[in-house]
């Protein structure tokens, strides 16, 4: 009752992961529970501005704003009867993103899925630019040699060597009985 008085009830909105041309990747719904007057935060929203937990709904996740394009008023967002949405003018195409995608930190892909008789866009993570640096640093045709004791500090030099790294010699220091142990 509190709440509700103050102005400070829960906003309840649409999670929009990410915003591709014609294509919104949608989480779902959650609700951001205004710190100031509920007016602002809804100008925050609509803005893209929003900053602050969302508490998304059915599993009792708080995750940040910043990790998604857009929180949306319910109101703000509709759907057609072909699964379309319609907002700010514009009609997109949706893609459900999984929930283990909410906290990927990189572009979504949209796959169609079948689903019964219906087929359905369903967002994954893309990863074709880690493939690429895989298939890269395996090319075959490039081998790199180095001195193992370059490539590590707590690689003792061969017998005759002296690294900075190491600050070891094998060699005795001068006016020194050599006894193998560098004493």
């Amino acid at each position: 009752m509190l709440k509700w008085l103050t102005g400070k009830q829960p906003i309840p909105v649409w999670v929009i992961k990410q915003i591709d041309d014609g294509l919104l990747h949608l989480c779902g719904q959650a609700t951001v529970e205004p710190q100031t007057k509920r007016n602002a935060v809804l100008t925050e929203l609509h803005e893209r501005r929003y900053q602050g937990a969302v508490n998304m709904a059915g599993g009792g996740l708080v995750l940040n704003a910043r990790l998604f394009a857009a929180l949306v008023p319910l109101e703000a967002l509709e759907f057609d009867t072909q699964a379309q949405a319609h907002w700010q003018g514009r009609t997109w195409h949706v893609s459900q993103v999984p929930q283990r995608c909410w906290t990927f930190d990189g572009p979504l892909i949209a796959q169609r899925q079948r689903q019964g008789n219906r087929e359905l866009l369903v967002s994954t993570e893309d990863v074709s630019g880690i493939r690429r640096q895989v298939k890269a640093s395996l090319d075959p045709g490039v081998v790199t040699f180095g001195s193992p004791a370059n490539e590590h500090p707590l690689i003792a030099p061969r017998h005759g060597e002296h690294t900075e790294a190491s600050g070891i010699s094998s060699k005795p220091p001068k006016g020194r009985e050599w006894r193998g142990d560098n004493n």
